[in-house]
């Protein structure tokens, strides 16, 4: 398995390096954003490790151009724990973040999380594993939804969270619920970035036009993929 990792700090890469050897990875270094994107063009990778301040491309720009093209996981490293890192850095579609300075032990404990939980679902126990519903067709496996025949492009993020509640119509979830379905973490105290990816999924999906089936606020509470003239 290949794994990328982008950080101007030599030494960090040099160790991050050395343990994924030990999780038997093939580890591939970047020392700026523009190197970290040409290698991920010429190599597939399992994982990706982000630092947030890079030269010439930096991480949230790296993340966002990744995901124009594959929901690979990614984990953002950033030297101060600010909120605003972390949710700009889960906004944009990684799976997880962690604060300088840190344990390379950690590190590599999140990345066997991430790819557990990846190798766990339904999904990639099924790799043909495709939902419709009315005029509405998501493909996890091949990474697309389709509107009649619009392609729809959404994040990984925004995929997997039409996926969940589309995939349990009219089925009310909270907040917390999507955070932890989605994220697969308790993601404390942020809840609204659901609401921020719902408003994009929202914005995306009503270009189209979709009579039969919204997604629907259930105020105080959260969302739920309601059906309104079940066809599927």
């Amino acid at each position: 398995m290949n794994i990328l990792i982008a950080d101007d700090n030599k030494q960090i890469t040099e160790v991050l390096a050395q343990y994924a050897k030990k999780e038997n990875f093939t580890p591939y270094i970047a020392e700026d954003g523009e190197k970290a994107l040409a290698l991920f063009e010429q190599y597939p990778f399992e994982m990706v490790l982000l630092d947030v301040m890079m030269p010439k491309k930096d991480g949230f720009e790296v993340c966002r151009e990744i995901r124009k093209q594959s929901g690979v996981p990614i984990i953002m490293i950033t030297a101060r724990g600010e909120d605003f890192e972390r949710i700009m850095g889960l906004d944009i579609g990684a799976d997880d973040y962690i604060v300088k300075p840190f344990s390379p032990a950690e590190v590599m404990a999140r990345v066997r999380a991430i790819l557990r939980r990846i190798e766990s679902t339904p999904e990639n126990m099924d790799k043909q594993k495709l939902f419709v519903i009315d005029n509405l067709k998501i493909s996890l496996s091949e990474f697309t939804v389709f509107i009649d025949e619009n392609p729809v492009l959404l994040t990984k993020k925004e995929l997997e969270l039409l996926w969940t509640m589309a995939t349990n119509p009219n089925k009310v979830f909270s907040r917390d619920n999507l955070l932890d379905s989605v994220w697969g973490y308790e993601y404390y105290g942020e809840s609204r970035t659901v609401d921020s990816h719902i408003k994009r999924l929202r914005a995306k999906i009503d270009a189209y036009a979709h009579p039969n089936w919204q997604i629907k606020t259930v105020w105080s509470v959260g969302y739920k993929f309601e059906v309104l003239n079940e066809k599927t």
